[in-house]
């Protein structure tokens, strides 16, 4: 499992006062305002920052880290990943998952038969979509509802669907 779980990648600074837009990869956008620590991934270190001020502009969360003040400061952070560590995550409710955690998943069918890889989740207005790699049919789209999923098992690393009609 992956200790460190991506919430928001920085696209552009705001202003010049050292704030930056960020476009949150997380599904619950106000835990800037209650987490206030966070990592950014530089590519070559992972630095510690505190977030000192929140705002929320259309789809983008602009945030502003103690330490930075100009633009100069935060210019050189851009399409940077903002991390958390796992014990730092939003609690997640009952058949939630982290992506991180679900990406690689073995898909097996109700039968038990080895069906795929699960590649990606694409996140759509009304329910998730699991994008599974498969051998023989390529790439199948399984929405994430409880007729399609029948068992989502992180720790066994596998995944159990019901492949319905028009699936595939």
């Amino acid at each position: 499992m992956e200790e460190m779980l991506k919430v928001g990648v920085i696209t552009s600074t705001h202003g010049v006062r050292g704030e930056v837009k960020v476009f949150p990869t997380t599904d619950d956008p106000a835990r800037f305002k209650k987490s206030q620590k966070m990592i950014l991934d530089t590519g070559k270190e992972k630095l510690p920052l505190t977030i000192q001020n929140v705002k929320f502009f259309k789809q983008f969360v602009i945030l502003k880290f103690e330490g930075f003040n100009d633009i100069n400061a935060v210019e050189k952070y851009k399409k940077c990943p903002l991390l958390v560590s796992r014990k730092d995550a939003v609690p997640l409710l009952e058949d939630e998952y982290f992506i991180a955690d679900m990406i690689g998943l073995t898909a097996v069918t109700e039968d038990g038969e080895y069906f795929g890889t699960l590649k990606d989740v694409i996140a759509t207005g009304a329910n998730d979509v699991y994008v599974i790699d498969t051998e023989k049919y390529g790439e199948v789209l399984i929405p994430a509802i409880k007729e399609c999923i029948l068992e989502v098992d992180i720790a066994g690393g596998r995944i159990k669907i019901r492949l319905m009609d028009g699936l595939i």
